[in-house]
């Protein structure tokens, strides 16, 4: 039996609300409205309350964005044709209040959006290079109708000039380039001439420089020689005479200047060969450059190479081995030395002239023989880049461009902030040094780089972009021979109507009016050529196009040829009257091959000596 409850409910007016009957209303009413509310709110939290705050704030935003919208002249019909409805278009479609703000395009520096630039309406190259081989036939149209078998065309004055010793040094310099181009009719013409006077030349000519004699007479016979039986570049390999010719006029010329070795009495050879004579004699102060003696032995290996005879090698190479046991300033050295007693003379040291090209035949001697016991020939190099970096190079002021100064009176004297444009070949000689001819693409896929290569690559695109603007920095678009960069203290001396009023370094860049003149050197383009094959950064082929149109502007000569120019900053620029060899070998040389195939004439097979003649590496066979 049950127990009874404690209590009893018969006298109370009790209505049970479970059972009543209700409405379904009224059920939705009271549970929803006091029962589910009531309990939310008594497990209510900070963060249930933050998201129905968060909303709240939503809802606020779509209405008064609606309202914004609607007050626009512009937009005022978004909804029905009155502009009244919230929900839906003038079509009757439901509106998107999730509006997509529009996207902005990335924010791309001005080298990527460069890079990025590869669309169909983007430059034609091939149409480029072209353009710079008419330029070429029109510099040789020139030389040949009024020069030829001269050194040098005085283009204005339509005449030659022998101021190379007399054996046709354009004739020698251009037969590469023309090879590389493909002009046969020149391959011919050049060709001819060689076969029929290049060698009474040798025999009767008098006194002429070791070192210009060697780059562009016996660099230029060498790479004729190879190039002629080779497919490396699109030229035809069958026009003009045997290409015997090349490597025996090269050998004969090398006999009569091997005399400035043997008649000296140290390792550095006397700077000047009587050719006729058969002697040798030390320039008039006694002294030989640097650079000069230094810039022999990529010629003389490859001759050596050729022929078999190892004396042109062993010459060449004492130089270089005797260099290594002088004292020096970290890895850098005078821009002297004395043929007599085999020390550096003096203390000035600058990468410019007498000094440029011992630094980058350090790098290119060895790369040519792939190290093969001349480590201490790579050793050197280090150690010089390493000084030129600690004791020469500097910022400007305001803007900051990377420059290479000098040291006249070596490292205890004053910094001097002047840099020849032949300063301007460091730059592709950091960037071979570091990757060794291959792209740095590769290189950095085949973990090739050093700390000190990704270094020394960063600098050469620094001075790159400095050479350029030496460049842009005049009215006329063309560099001077030696400018001064601007440091604390130091005022400028180029005038704002000669300054480009488009560059932004007119302020950094310092132009003596004794130093204004343009001899329409190849350094720059140089290394806008080696550097676009190593990184494939298209903004160097953009610069070189500036520089060639610059060129073919001011420079060029109705009636045939090229001319150098005595002010570069003054329109129309006084014309110099003389079309340099190097012209034809090198400046239009590296512009064509800047614009064209990145395969032609590959830098991990060939080396480009100091006047642009390409000399296979010494592999194997070879």
């Amino acid at each position: 039996m049950s127990r009874s409850l404690p209590y009893s409910m018969a006298d109370l007016p009790y209505d049970n609300a479970k059972f009543r009957h209700r409405s379904l209303i009224k059920v939705i009413k009271n549970s929803v409205l006091f029962f589910n509310i009531r309990r939310w709110c008594k497990q209510c939290s900070a963060g249930k309350f933050l998201i129905l705050l968060l909303f709240c704030g939503v809802g606020y935003l779509v209405l008064a964005h609606n309202r914004n919208n609607s007050s626009d002249p512009v937009t005022v019909n978004v909804g029905t044709e009155e502009g009244r409805s919230f929900f839906t278009d003038k079509n009757g479609r439901f509106r998107n209040f999730w509006r997509k703000q529009p996207r902005l395009p990335p924010r791309l520096s001005p080298d990527e959006m460069m890079s990025r630039n590869k669309t169909a309406s983007g430059p034609d190259w091939k149409a480029r290079q072209t353009r710079v081989k008419e330029a070429f036939i029109h510099a040789w149209s020139g030389y040949r109708r009024y020069a030829m078998g001269h050194d040098e065309l005085m283009p204005i004055s339509k005449r030659g000039i022998d101021g190379l010793g007399g054996l046709g040094a354009t004739i020698v310099d251009a037969l590469d380039t023309a090879m590389i181009m493909g002009v046969d009719g020149i391959v011919n013409e050049a060709g001819t001439w060689i076969a029929e006077n290049l060698s009474q030349r040798i025999d009767d000519i008098g006194q002429v420089n070791l070192f210009e004699t060697t780059i562009r007479i016996v660099g230029g016979l060498l790479s004729a020689y190879h190039l002629s039986g080779n497919g490396h570049f699109g030229g035809s390999v069958s026009t003009g005479p045997n290409r015997d010719i090349y490597l025996e006029n090269a050998r004969k010329l090398a006999d009569h200047l091997i005399l400035a070795f043997t008649l000296s009495p140290s390792a550095i050879p006397y700077s000047d060969v009587d050719l006729h004579g058969r002697t040798a004699r030390p320039a008039p102060d006694g002294l030989s450059s640097t650079a000069e003696v230094s810039t022999l032995q990529l010629e003389f290996n490859y001759l050596s190479t050729l022929t078999g005879d190892s004396k042109y090698k062993i010459e060449s190479m004492k130089v270089l081995e005797h260099m290594k046991t002088l004292p020096k300033v970290n890895g850098l050295v005078p821009i002297y030395i004395d043929p007599r007693s085999g020390e550096f003379s003096g203390h000035n040291i600058r990468l410019g002239s007498r000094g440029d090209s011992y630094y980058e035949y350090l790098m290119k001697v060895w790369l040519q023989n792939e190290g093969r016991n001349l480590t201490y020939l790579h050793d050197m190099y280090t150690e010089a880049m390493k000084g030129v970096k600690e004791l020469l190079v500097r910022k400007s002021v305001p803007n900051g461009l990377v420059f290479v100064g000098e040291l006249p009176q070596g490292p205890k004297g004053e910094f001097s902030p002047k840099m020849d444009h032949l300063v301007c070949f460091l730059p592709g000689t950091l960037a071979l040094g570091a990757t060794k001819g291959i792209t740095k693409e590769k290189a950095m896929r085949e973990n090739l780089l050093s700390f000190q290569d990704l270094e020394n690559l960063q600098l050469a695109e620094d001075l790159t972009k400095t050479c350029f603007e030496m460049y842009s920095v005049t009215s006329t678009g063309l560099s001077p021979e030696i400018a001064y960069f601007n440091m604390e203290g130091r005022s400028r001396t180029i005038h704002s109507e000669e300054a480009n009023a488009n560059s932004r370094y007119a302020d950094d860049i310092i132009i003596q009016p004794a130093d204004r003149h343009n001899l329409l050197r190849p350094e720059t383009v140089e290394s806008l050529f080696v550097l676009f094959r190593i990184t494939g950064n298209p903004k160097y082929r953009e610069w070189g196009w500036q520089i060639f149109e610059a060129f073919e502007k001011y420079t060029k000569v109705e009636s045939g040829g090229y001319s150098s120019l005595d002010d570069v900053t003054v329109i129309p620029p006084p014309a110099r009257d003389k079309m340099e060899t190097f012209f034809l070998g090198e400046t239009l040389k590296y512009l064509f091959l800047l614009f064209g195939e990145r395969g032609i004439i590959p830098l991990d097979e060939f080396l480009f000596n100091t006047e642009a003649h390409p000399f296979p590496i010494l592999r194997s066979g070879v």
